[in-house]
């Protein structure tokens, strides 16, 4: 094992800097708000050990449980549509044979991944306005209008499921191209020569071909369920915060809003093992390891 290491050294030396990194900008910070979360934390003055006496004021709170709620139906609502639509829309860019229409629109519908939340949720108030939006414009053509959306709490959770899609459903779509075109076309040319039209080849084949590109989709989009922030953050409003507010939202405003550090820390800990339960639950049930 020495005899190795040494052999080797310039390749943990190199390792070393990378690791040190991870030590000081991952780690440490986990484990430093491990410790606060069991701490009756102040900014000044004593930090006294409490045990878990954080969780549980977290746990006994109603309000936890309501952005819990929240966070579930938003959350479920993105990874559902989010995980079936990008699969939609590569499989029909995919039986298009114009290369450059197929180019513009995969550009198109990928651009809203590249912008921030600050951008994409100012597009979508924008789009969304009572006054000069381009939806309540069409609505009042018609005679139907206006709508406040960002107002009335029925259409909080939508928006927000449809606003998330529309923006990172460019991204995935990629993802799903990109396994598309590592498929190997004697598969196809077979399926040809069988006399299967392109329905039977996009069932038969492709979506076969494609399942283990969706287990690591369905994973990475477990993984962010809980941790929704930044778009609520931006679109959300008094009017509509009740339906909107969600697991991360709560840790921001009793952190940074109420300097409760020890119970905020104690909620994003309590997301960080729920995240892991379910990612091991979804990855057992999928059986993402298998062949």
């Amino acid at each position: 094992m020495v005899y190795k290491m040494k052999k080797h050294y310039s390749l943990y030396l190199m390792i070393l800097p990378i690791f040190i990194y991870f030590i000081i900008f991952n780690y440490y910070p986990v484990i430093k708000g491990f410790i606060i979360s069991l701490q009756d934390f102040k900014l000044i003055g004593d930090r006294p050990f409490i045990g878990f006496q954080n969780y549980i004021t977290v746990l006994n709170d109603p309000v936890f449980w309501r952005v819990v709620q929240n966070t579930l139906l938003i959350g479920g609502g993105i990874l559902l549509l989010g995980f079936i639509a990008p699969l939609v829309v590569a499989l029909s860019l995919n039986e298009v044979f114009q290369p450059l229409f197929k180019k513009v629109t995969q550009m198109v519908i990928y651009l809203p991944h590249l912008f921030s939340w600050v951008v994409v949720g100012g597009i979508w108030i924008y789009i969304l306005s009572p006054d000069a939006g381009l939806v309540n414009g069409v609505l009042q053509w018609i005679g139907v209008g206006p709508i406040h959306f960002f107002a009335q709490e029925e259409y909080a959770k939508p928006i927000m499921i449809l606003s998330a899609i529309w923006k990172d459903m460019g991204y995935t779509c990629i993802i799903y191209l990109a396994a598309i075109v590592g498929i190997s076309p004697t598969m196809y040319e077979a399926a040809k020569i069988d006399g299967a039209n392109r329905w039977k080849q996009m069932i038969y084949i492709t979506l076969p071909q494609l399942v283990p590109t969706m287990k690591v989709v369905l994973l990475l989009n477990i993984m962010g369920i809980l941790r929704i922030f930044d778009q609520v953050f931006v679109m959300s409003n008094p009017a509509i915060a009740r339906e909107v507010n969600v697991i991360m939202m709560y840790v921001y405003e009793k952190g940074i809003l109420e300097f409760e550090m020890g119970v905020a820390t104690a909620a994003a800990f309590l997301v960080v093992f729920a995240t892991l339960i379910l990612v091991s639950l979804v990855r057992k049930g999928i059986r993402f390891d298998m062949e």
